[in-house]
């Protein structure tokens, strides 16, 4: 199976050259920790690049990649997992881990399935900062899934079963996800605050509860709270805000927004 970039020429550079020099300039050298999971936006690279080339830059990038996002087009399963094959991007192809992705997708919520994955950016965007943040690393591997929004236990059931999963992997979870969309910066930082308040302070539940009592448009907060529960489950003890910007910042216009945040959680 191979899935084919849907939005490269729109959300990043279509040629590798250009690809690269964007890179270049979004992904500074910076200390490097050996994280559990990482939260990165998935909007276009010139509005949300810097945010996640700076979030990339502050970790290790492992063999094994989780990438969890949200379901943006409603095609397939709830919980779907792209389980074998390569993706490719301008800059080549990279390999799922099927091993992994077969074991997961024998678990209840997950599922196999590549439907839900066929157009869906919010995985797409985050593999051509691996191959890059790796080095073009030939044993970089990825386990895509795509998350509808579900209620809170299957959640947590989901990141419990992630965690058992890749125990003993030398693995990192990617979370993506934006946070606010289309109302003004500062009611965005407002409500954002409270989002990115719970996740610091490692707290799935808290997280799901505000983000469902302030109406956050948050679109990934399922792919969150599963990658902070499955983090948890692996010793992650601390997040760290990398950075956090908003669409704003490139168009001065801040009457309506989207905001991004990157968080490191180790």
């Amino acid at each position: 199976m191979v899935r084919y970039p849907a939005v490269a020429g729109q959300f990043y550079p279509a040629l590798p050259e250009d690809l690269k020099l964007m890179f270049d300039s979004m992904c500074e050298p910076a200390p490097k920790v050996k994280a559990r999971a990482i939260i990165v936006p998935h909007a276009g690279y010139i509005y949300s690049g810097r945010v996640a080339g700076a979030t990339y830059s502050r970790v290790e990038i492992p063999g094994t990649n989780v990438i969890l996002g949200p379901n943006h087009t409603g095609l397939g399963k709830k919980v779907s997992v792209f389980s074998e094959g390569v993706w490719v991007t301008p800059f080549g192809e990279v390999a799922i881990n099927s091993e992994v992705a077969s074991s997961l997708s024998s678990y209840s919520p997950y599922e196999p399935d590549v439907n839900a994955h066929i157009y869906e950016h919010s995985l797409e965007v985050q593999v051509p900062f691996l191959q890059y943040c790796s080095g073009f690393r030939d044993s970089l591997s990825i386990v895509p899934v795509v998350f509808s929004f579900l209620d809170y236990n299957i959640c947590e059931q989901a990141g419990k079963v992630l965690a058992e999963v890749i125990d003993g992997e030398d693995s990192l979870i990617i979370i993506s996800t934006d946070f606010s969309h289309y109302v003004s910066a500062d009611k965005a930082k407002e409500l954002d605050s409270f989002a990115i308040d719970a996740i610091l302070n490692l707290d799935p539940c808290e997280l799901y509860t505000r983000v469902v009592t302030y109406d956050i448009s948050m679109c990934g907060v399922v792919p969150a709270i599963v990658g902070i529960v499955a983090a948890k489950f692996l010793g992650a003890e601390n997040a760290e805000l990398v950075m956090y910007r908003t669409s704003g910042d490139i168009t001065n216009d801040y009457s309506e927004v989207v905001t991004y945040a990157g968080i490191v959680i180790y």
